[in-house]
This record gives structure tokens, C-alpha cells and sequence, in this order.
């Protein structure tokens, strides 16, 4: 039986259950409520479907909500390929980089709380970063201005990743192997091997994000899942994000896949994409979390509600504005991830947001603030449409990008008003 069958016998409330058992996130509407039409939404599942067909990828889940109404939630394929499980609407996915708003808004709350300023220097809170230097052919040279807390939240701050560049800092990096120990090892890691460029002067994705988490531990004086789960996780009812998933919900873990040479699918490689079986002692705010679609659509939903969710207001509409609006100057903008052009999107404080929605091969809206995460999750926020798109599957790394532009465009495709 089909989930819009079960849910219109249901009162709207996310109290109410999908057929597997999972309560939804949001209310359940009727799409022409929401504006869209019912019969073309329809072609979504179709449309995923033939990617776990064509043996592209596992398994998909997928959903849209609009006006604070979700109007499609569906999964096809399978939580694993080779025993044969099928995808539940409530299964737990690595959502990698799409941590990284997650972290973004707990650093905003502290911004809100008078804890920190945007504008404050990060060694003022990290000691190990204050004898910073920049790459130079040359030897390393002085930094010209300290990285701010804004730096790290726009990816200005001229840190990098390691396993994603080609730079000679992202072989130091490498080499230092930065992720072995915790979040303050990984800092005083990272505080002794140059930056790829003077902070502020290019946009680069790194450990940023990972450097905030450390922050948020040294200002809250928790660690940073402790602060999370109190300050956002438990407020938006994201009962089942978390940096690890325990034993009573590992039946619910979907499994990774790469593609092989032969482009048949293999698990993926554990090293690279985590059994997450317990606790990790590195905390990657950056890209360590673990969550479900029912958790994420909800924390989408309070952004698109100006920091608010069931009368929970964990950030003002002001700060999420300014976390939604381009902060980057024109010459970074597009930004770039090693070789991918993200063609019309600059950056604001957590998420890419775009400014030229004339560059971007999908139907979209300037304004719109999204990001993805590595093992081929993605989310999309439309303040103009009031609008949100959520795609979930895993695939690391992410060899059909296509997914999400095919989803996203059937999805713009489907609003009449």
C-alpha cells in the first residue's frame, strides 16, 4: 500500500505513521494544497526506480515538503542489494558533509548566546592556531589577518581536506594524517602545517567546519554530540542523528556502495566510509554524522521557518538570513571543489547559496541554499516556493550526480502555483 493511501485515513499530525512504522516528520498534505500536482509528483519514484534498476545505485529515499506540508515520501530499492532488503522510509544513512550545517547552526547559537563573534579570531578560543603561516613555493609566509570564526563558517579560512586536492598542502596534510586522534588533536594537527592561502582570499573546503566543532566543545564546555543532542538534535525531535549508530538500530543502517570498474556495485571501502558501530573519538562536525530522512527534513524545515519548529526557535529569522545570503565577493564566486564547478553558487555561513540561477542547468531560484554530502545525500531550501527537497542514497563516491538534478528538476517540475 502506497504511503499517500495510508496517510489521508490519518489526522494531520506527525504523529501519524508511515507504513513502516516511521512517524512523519511533518503534517501530510494534499500536493494541490501545497500547490503542486499530485500526478506529476508521481514521476518521481518512477524516475529513481530505474537508477536502482539499471544497478546504479542501492537504494533511494525521497522527499518533498512545501508551505510546512510534506506532500511525497517514498523509497525504492533496498537497504541492501545482497540480502535483498528493501529501503524503509525511517533507515539511517552517513550524511558526511551535509554535517556540516548541522554544526554551522549549533556555532550560530552561540553567536546568538554572546559565546562568540563572528568576528572573533579563532586562536582566541583555539591557542594551537595562533602561529598559523601560508604555503609559499618559497617557505611558509605570515598571514596577513588572523582567521575569523566567519572564515571557518564561508570556507575563506584557507584550510584544506587532504584526500579531495592535489596541492602540495593537501599532500602535507596527508602525511600528517590529521584524522587519527580527537577533535583537539585534529586542531593542533592542523596548527602546524601551512594554509593553502591568506584567510579571506579564496574559498577552499577543508576542515573548517571540523575546526568550529572544537570550538563549540571549548565554549560549551561539552563535546560536541553532548551539545548537539541537547541544543538541536533534542529540540527538533532528530531522535535518530547521532556520530554512531547503536545495536538496536543497526538493522536500520543502509549499506554503502562504490562502483566498481566493471560499473557492477561493491561495498564500500569501511576505512573510507565508517562501520559507525560506536562512539568515534573524532567528532567530525564537518562530515561525522549519521541521520535519516525523517531527522533532516525537520531540521530543513526549521530553517525554512526562520530558526523555528513546534515552538522551538532555536536561531532568529535575522541569523538564518544571514547564514542564507552569499557572503562571498564576486571574484569566488562560483565555488569550486577540486575539479567540479558549482556553477552559479556562492557561500554563506554553513551552506553554498545560490546567486545566478541563469547558470545552473536545473529549474531553480536564486536565493536557494543547500548542500550534499559524500556518499550522495542532498538537500535543497527554496525561500522563494517555500519549498524543500530532500534525496538520500549511498553511493561514495558519488559517480551519478545526475540523481539529484533529474529529482530536483521533476520536483520544480511538478509546482502549478
Amino acid at each position: 500500500m502506497r504511503l499517500v493511501t495510508v496517510v489521508a485515513l490519518c489526522s494531520v499530525s506527525v504523529s501519524c505513521r508511515s507504513p513502516s512504522g516511521a512517524d512523519l516528520p511533518l503534517p501530510w498534505g494534499d500536493p494541490a494544497d501545497a500547490g503542486f500536482s499530485a500526478e506529476r509528483l508521481e514521476r518521481i519514484r518512477p524516475a529513481m526506480q530505474r537508477y536502482v534498476d539499471e544497478g546504479l545505485t542501492g537504494g533511494i529515499v525521497t522527499m518533498v515538503a512545501r508551505r510546512g506540508l510534506l506532500v511525497h515520501w517514498e523509497t525504492v530499492g533496498f537497504r541492501n542489494i545482497e540480502r535483498q532488503q528493501a529501503l524503509q522510509l525511517d533507515d539511517l544513512f552517513r550524511i558526511c558533509s551535509m554535517s556540516k550545517p548541522i554544526t554551522s547552526v549549533a556555532v550560530m547559537m552561540l553567536v546568538e548566546d554572546g559565546e562568540i563573534s563572528l568576528d572573533d579570531p579563532v586562536s582566541q578560543y583555539l591557542p594551537a592556531l595562533e602561529d598559523l603561516r601560508v604555503y609559499s613555493s618559497d617557505g611558509p609566509v605570515p598571514l596577513t589577518s588572523a582567521i575569523t570564526i566567519e572564515d571557518l563558517l564561508k570556507h575563506t579560512s584557507g584550510f584544506t581536506y587532504g584526500p579531495f586536492g592535489e596541492t602540495p598542502v593537501d599532500t602535507l596534510y596527508r602525511r600528517a594524517d590529521v584524522f587519527s586522534g580527537d577533535l583537539q588533536n585534529l586542531v593542533e594537527e592542523v596548527g602546524e602545517l601551512p594554509l593553502l592561502g591568506q584567510p579571506g582570499s579564496i574559498w577552499n573546503y577543508g576542515v573548517s567546519t571540523d575546526v568550529l566543532g572544537r570550538v563549540v566543545e571549548v565554549v560549551s564546555g561539552q563535546p560536541l554530540d553532548e551539545f548537539l543532542k541537547l541544543r538541536v538534535f533534542a529540540p527538533l525531535g532528530m531522535q535518530d542523528t547521532d556520530f554512531f549508530v547503536p545495536p538496536e538500530k543497526s538493522s536500520r543502517f543502509t549499506t554503502v556502495y562504490s562502483t566498481a570498474a566493471d560499473s557492477s556495485l561493491v561495498e564500500g571501502d569501511a576505512s573510507i566510509c565508517g562501520s559507525y558501530s560506536a562512539r568515534p573519538p573524532l567528532l567530525l562536525g564537518g562530515g561525522g554524522l549519521v541521520s535519516t530522512a525523517h531527522d533532516y527534513i525537520r531540521f530543513a524545515q526549521m530553517l525554512l521557518n526562520g530558526g523555528e519548529l513546534d515552538g522551538h526557535q532555536l536561531l532568529s529569522p535575522e541569523t538564518v538570513d544571514l547564514m542564507s545570503t552569499n557572503r562571498l565577493p564576486d571574484e569566488l564566486v562560483p565555488i569550486r571543489i577540486g575539479e567540479w564547478v558549482v556553477s552559479g553558487y556562492g557561500f554563506g555561513l554553513g551552506f553554498s547559496v545560490l546567486t545566478d540561477a541563469d547558470a545552473t542547468p536545473v529549474p531553480d531560484n536564486n536565493g536557494v541554499f543547500r548542500w550534499l554530502g559524500y556518499a550522495a545525500t542532498y538537500f535543497w531550501i527554496d525561500p522563494a516556493e517555500e519549498l524543500i527537497g530532500l534525496a538520500m542514497t549511498q553511493l561514495a563516491p558519488n559517480t551519478h550526480p545526475e540523481l539529484e538534478a533529474e529529482f530536483q528538476t521533476l520536483v520544480y517540475e511538478a509546482l502549478e502555483n
